[in-house]
């Protein structure tokens, strides 16, 4: 207590001298030792920027202020700071702590993790720890909850530098490659190769800065203190409501069967005591029975002729259904992370857009030629061959050019439209359904846009795609008809957008003449346009299939 009232004593006396503040930003540090922890105050207003303690033993991380600055070791000070010490008690050790400019930008407190490089870095005297860094699952996608360690590209014991790659990590879309933020040495990897599961923010690894500190963390584990209380307290009161409502539950069933009691005197069935041990053997209701006795008594010659009549039905089936089940034969695969993905943002399409479909059938004779003469200048030219899909994704962004209410997406207070076009296609890997983005699609070459495509394609079924390669797209262009042969489908738009296109298969057809045997053949391909009907109405939806069709039947006008 003593020691307390004299801190307090000298924070007052430096509130009150307006000579040694003399910027906003000042910052008072002092000593500290084994008795006493460090505390960092601003001048103004404590509670907003710090909460320490004078706990002995107990483990603090520092915190970086709204100016810029956070406490480490060894780091020279950025800004010009006004340092103060009260003394400590005698024959202690000390260590002084300077101000520097943070690396990362954020408030780094004890049981959080960084939201760039997720590391928290700890001191400890009474462990017996050096100063470390524990780094925790990154977020690296804006849907990412969980992730999984794909392998570590470092072990323990090397030496880390800041850019080099740590780790590959599987998020909910792609596999990404996870950096080191600072110099030092990898000291403790405490979820190894083939780790699922793992929340964002869950600590994987430990760092340290100088190597001879690496020894000492072989069986750290990460401290759980925070996080044993939390569960408790919710557990705690529920066995009580659990009792308090099961008494209320058991009162009124005595006075239910009260009167339940003159109620059966009355339609009381009257049968053998024979009787009733064959039919309760059988499980037979005695009042689908009518008695043959005397006074209508049920006998046991009645069970045997109700048994006879359809016993036999009776007794096979429950043998039947054993049999059936026993015959299964299954294998359970476990959810990859872009299957969890897929299920929860189209399940969330489903329950919270609501579709409606509209369906075109356009002539691709035409296009069809212009594909034919395309392929021969570019296989003269050594590039790569144009496909019906890379012009199906022309016309789509031109036609969302000239009918922009379809690039657009709801939100609680808006509408907003796009002014780029950009195409998400839909590619199924063995891994899962992955639709990588091509940018502004209206602005592009048929040659530019296929060399994308295929290049995007061959990344997703190596599952090596990266965030900004299936993010920010406008529209979704599907395709079941080319590789499939699926005739129509109707596809599942991709939040946020508001439209997707699902593309048939082209197929020869009949068309009759003006004469009674007149008759020609052309190919049809059948379009599916799926819209939220809170941004496109009927209307706009069919005017961008009208466009639509028009680039599709005149592909030269997409060359314009």
């Amino acid at each position: 207590m003593t020691y307390a009232s004299r801190i307090l004593h000298q924070s007052k006396r430096l509130r009150y001298n307006h000579d040694v503040f003399q910027h906003d930003r000042t910052i008072l540090i002092r000593w500290f030792s084994n008795s006493a922890w460090p505390s960092v105050d601003k001048v103004d207003d404590v509670s907003k920027f710090c909460h320490t303690s004078l706990v002995p033993g107990d483990k603090r991380s520092f915190s970086t202020f709204p100016g810029g600055g956070c406490l480490s070791r060894s780091c020279r000070p950025v800004n010009p700071t006004v340092i103060s010490a009260v003394r400590p008690k005698e024959n202690a050790p000390r260590t002084s702590m300077k101000l520097h400019a943070p690396t990362v930008g954020t408030v780094l407190n004890r049981g959080l993790s960084c939201p760039r490089g997720n590391s928290t870095r700890s001191f400890s005297t009474n462990s017996g720890l050096p100063p470390h860094q524990e780094i925790g699952m990154p977020s690296l996608s804006p849907t990412m909850t969980e992730g999984n360690i794909a392998r570590w590209l470092k072990k323990e014991g090397d030496k880390v530098s800041p850019g080099e790659v740590l780790c590959e990590v599987e998020t909910d879309k792609a596999t990404v490659e996870m950096e080191c933020m600072e110099e030092g040495y990898l000291a403790k990897i405490l979820l190894g190769d083939g780790s699922s599961g793992i929340k964002v923010g869950e600590v994987i690894a430990i760092t340290v800065e100088e190597e001879e500190d690496v020894a000492k963390f072989k069986d750290y584990k990460p401290s759980t203190s925070d996080a044993a209380p939390s569960p408790s307290v919710p557990t705690a009161p529920t066995p009580p409501k659990e009792e308090i409502a099961e008494v209320p539950v058991s009162s009124p069933e005595p006075k239910v069967s009260k009167p339940s009691t003159p109620i059966s005197a009355e339609n009381r069935i009257f049968a053998s005591p024979l009787a009733k041990k064959l039919a309760e053997d059988h499980n037979v209701p005695l009042s689908n029975i009518k008695g043959t006795g005397p006074g209508g008594r049920i006998v046991k010659a009645d069970i045997e002729d109700y048994l006879a009549s359809r016993g036999k039905e009776v007794s096979q089936a429950p043998k039947f259904d054993t049999t059936a089940v026993a015959a299964l034969d299954y294998m359970d695969i476990p959810h990859s992370q872009i299957r969890k993905v897929t299920a929860s943002r189209l399940l969330q399409s489903k329950q919270t857009i609501p579709h409606y479909y509209l369906t075109v059938d356009t002539l691709v004779d035409k296009l069809m030629e212009l594909r034919s003469q395309l392929n021969s200048l570019q296989e003269a030219s050594g590039g790569k061959r144009i496909s019906v899909n890379d012009l199906v994704i022309k016309a789509a962004a031109l036609a969302l050019r000239k009918v922009p209410q379809c690039n657009s997406s709801w939100t609680n207070d808006y509408i907003r439209q796009y002014h780029n076009v950009n195409i998400n296609v839909a590619v199924q890997t063995d891994n899962g359904l992955y639709v990588p983005v091509i940018r502004d699609v209206d602005k592009k070459g048929l040659s530019n846009i296929a060399n994308e495509v295929k290049h995007l394609a061959q990344k997703a079924k190596e599952n090596s795609l990266k965030p900004e390669d299936y993010e920010g797209g406008t529209f979704t262009v599907s395709n079941l008809g080319g590789p499939f042969g699926i005739k129509q489908f109707c596809a599942i738009i991709n939040p946020p957008q508001s439209g997707i296109l699902a593309v048939g298969s082209a197929e020869k057809r009949v068309i009759p003449g003006t004469g009674p045997d007149q008759y020609t053949f052309a190919s049809f391909m059948s379009v599916t346009l799926s819209c939220d009907h809170r941004v496109i109405d009927g209307a706009v939806g069919a005017e961008w299939l009208k466009a639509f069709k028009g680039y599709i039947e005149n592909p030269e006008s997409m060359l314009l």
